[in-house]
Parts: structure tokens; sequence; C-alpha cells
């Protein structure tokens, strides 16, 4: 019965190229897979997919990330909702989403697995009929994330309730203003290291919007799956390389832009 409900979810998922589906087993192998997520790590059908675990089939730096979240739903039982983070795109390029992860359990209860979804981050729709209410608000923060920002002030600016801000941006942009304002930093800092320019983690983080050098360095860390440190060293041995990490990271951010 299992396998027949699967099967069926699977075919519902295979319809959304926007959406990776997987089902993971305690040890973390892929049971099941969507073609979004299979053409995504460079496959040809779900048969290559099934039995491989992450670190098979995604970047190293993502796979460690996945991993420490596939042991929190597994081990702990916890239920991941709305992460944002970065997965591959299609051509396996690098791109924001949301991922989703509930543990899988079986009818005596325990935990066998876990089930999930990331689904990409694209455009605002802006024939929303409440696009023009937060456009501005959006606006702002890529503008001025360099800057301390207060989001209750900017909600108050725009004579809305901060609430309704959030319900609002979920509605249009499918995050909320936070996680805008999280990775509009990020896609700055990203832009400095890979600038070349002789910045000093501390120097990047405040140019970034951030007080704190180690809160950007763990935030970094949690999105990217490296540190800061050891992007800037990626990205320094990809120039000397033929500049592989820099087209990498241009696609990047051509992918994240609004």
């Amino acid at each position: 019965m299992f396998h027949v409900e699967l099967a069926a979810i699977e075919t519902l998922f295979d319809a959304l190229s926007d959406v990776a589906f997987f089902v993971k087993d305690r040890d973390g192998r892929y049971l099941a897979a969507n073609h979004t997520l299979v053409r995504r790590c460079g496959l040809r059908s779900k048969q290559e997919l099934a039995g491989k675990t992450v670190l098979e089939v995604h970047p190293r730096a993502l796979a460690q990330t996945y991993i420490a979240q596939d042991r929190q739903v597994i081990e702990l039982g916890c239920t991941i909702r709305q992460h944002l983070e970065l997965h591959l795109y299609p051509n396996r390029r690098h791109g924001w989403c949301l991922t989703h992860k509930v543990p899988l359990r079986d009818a005596a209860g325990a935990i066998v697995g876990l089930v999930g979804t990331s689904h990409d981050l694209g455009l605002a729709d802006e024939h929303h009929p409440v696009y023009r209410q937060i456009a501005g608000i959006a606006q702002h923060i890529r503008e001025h994330y360099r800057e301390p920002l207060c989001l209750k002030q900017l909600a108050r600016e725009a004579g809305l309730p901060l609430a309704r801000v959030e319900r609002l941006f979920q509605r249009v942009f499918h995050y909320s203003p936070r996680q805008l304002l999280l990775q509009t930093r990020l896609n700055g800092a990203l832009a400095l290291i890979e600038s070349g320019r002789e910045l000093s983690i501390a120097e990047i983080a405040g140019e970034c919007g951030y007080t704190d050098h180690s809160a950007f360095s763990r935030q970094f860390k949690a999105l990217t799956g490296q540190t800061p440190v050891q992007y800037r060293a990626q990205c320094r041995a990809g120039a000397a390389g033929g500049s592989q990490t820099s087209r990498a990271a241009a696609s990047l951010l051509a992918s994240l832009s609004h």
C-alpha cells in the first residue's frame, strides 16, 4: 500500500518543474524522487537516483548541510518548515529555495525516514492585486540592505501592520520580509567575496548590514554549506584554475536577481 501511494504522489510532483520532491530512508538514501530532482542531480532516471545519498549527487558543501538537516528530522523527529537555503536549479546552477521536511513514520509510529520538498523561489507575482502595497518595502530592503533595517518601521511607513506585511509577502513573494533581507544581504556578501577585493570577513559583514561578523559567518554557512573563508578560498582556487567558481557564482547571483 505504501509503495502504491508513493507512486501516486511521485506522479503528482513529476508535473512540477519548480519543486524537488524526495523521500529518504533512515540512512539518507533516496527511496523516491520526482523527475525534477533527478534531472537536477544530473541523472537520467529515478532508478539511477534510488539508493544514492546526497553526497553522491550534490556538491559536497550543500550535501553536508542537507545531511545535518536530515539528522534533525530523523533522529530528533523535528519538522523543518520554509527553510531558506541554496539548492540546484536546472543545469545544476545554484539558486534559492524554501525547503520543507517531515519525519516518515511506520504504522507503529517509529521514524523510518523523511519526506520533503524544495520549492524554487522565482520572481514576484507583479500582477497580484496586493503587489503595489508591499513592492516599496521590498525595493527598500534591496536598496538599503547595507544599513540597519527595522521591518516594523518599514511597515509603519507603508501604513500597514507588520503582521499584514508578512502575510502579503507570503502571498506575493512566497517568503517573508526577513527572508528577503537575509537573501539580499547574502547576495551582497557573495558578490563582495567573488569580486576579489581585499576585505576582511568583518568588513564584508559590515558592508552587508551585519553588526556581528560571527553571526554573519554562521548564517553564511547555514545557507551555503561553507564559511565565508572557505568560499573565498574556493573562489580563488577557481580563478586560478580557469574561473569555474566565478562562473558558478555569477549564475547564482543572476538566478537571485529580481
